[in-house]
């Protein structure tokens, strides 16, 4: 089943009654259940949640998303029990060997070099090397393809001189914004297969508690350029972030995806998919990461 997304972007009071999602806002309720939920974003700062309606959302893994004074999403709650075979998972991913993990990261930056490739040459720029990168990753990628993708990558898709740069000029905030979605969509689909997010297969910062998340979305990440540059041609006099923007940048959870046979899912139901097969690869019953294929 396709779970909603919910924005909340104006001061609301929010609460929970017999498994509905109470959201008052201007004077008038709502309601919503909360089985129907799978992200729940709540963007003004003056608007109050109750730790009922928290315990209820996250008992359900429903990703709640908290924005900062700037309006742009800066933390997340998710289910750490959302697994029945919780211990057993945590236990394989904890002692998962170094090849292992090597191979995993192989798997993931070719992925992700094969999907900037596409969008590359979508946007017309045909003459690149990132297949070529693609199909020289070693395990571990010890020669760093994914860097040198990445500075090829960045040089040449937005048709002009960009820097990728968080605190950078436009359009890094509209990247921001749809790369923390993606990572709390791909956190939320980990921790629904028992995964500890803490423990990443490539990122080790000590300070990251969605490490996995980071290494399982970088093939993902083209979906949210290929969005910001569709807004940017609808709206190119535009350079904040208004609400009709981010109502776009939301909708990449619904986007078609493909699996391995052609079939069509939306990307929220393909990144449990993803989680569910490399929880599979920690516990020894798979060897290969199913990542969608992003464009037919």
């Amino acid at each position: 089943m396709l779970k909603r997304t919910v924005h909340i972007g104006r001061k609301a009071e929010i609460r929970v009654r017999y498994g509905q999602l109470i959201v008052r806002m201007d004077q008038e309720e709502r309601s919503i259940p909360i089985e129907d939920l799978g992200f729940l974003v709540i963007e003004d700062l003056q608007s109050y949640i109750s730790l009922p309606a928290l315990n209820e959302l996250v008992g359900q893994n429903v990703a709640v998303i908290f924005c900062d004074q700037y309006h742009l999403p800066s933390s997340m709650l998710l289910n750490l029990n959302a697994h029945h075979l919780q211990q057993q998972i945590f236990s394989a991913q904890i002692n998962a060997s170094e090849p292992l993990k090597k191979n995993l990261w192989k798997q993931t930056v070719k992925r992700k070099l094969l999907n900037q490739a596409i969008l590359l040459e979508k946007q017309g720029v045909t003459n690149h090397p990132l297949r070529d990168f693609a199909a020289k990753v070693t395990s571990g990628d010890t020669t760093n393809r994914e860097g040198a993708g990445a500075r090829f990558y960045w040089e040449h898709i937005f048709g002009r001189p960009f820097v990728r740069d968080r605190f950078g000029d436009h359009p890094n905030s509209w990247l921001n914004y749809g790369y923390t979605i993606l990572r709390a969509a791909v956190a939320r689909a980990l921790a629904g297969s028992g995964l500890l997010n803490t423990l990443g297969i490539h990122h080790r910062n000590k300070y990251n508690a969605f490490a996995l998340a980071d290494d399982i979305m970088e093939p993902f990440r083209p979906l949210v350029d290929e969005k910001v540059i569709e807004l940017m041609h609808a709206h190119p006099d535009q350079t904040g972030l208004t609400r009709e923007l981010k109502a776009g940048i939301l909708g990449l959870l619904t986007r078609t995806v493909y699996d391995e046979s052609g079939r069509k899912s939306p990307l929220m139901v393909a990144l449990q998919r993803t989680a569910a097969s490399l929880q599979q690869c920690f516990t020894g019953k798979r060897r290969k990461i199913a990542y969608p294929a992003l464009w037919s």
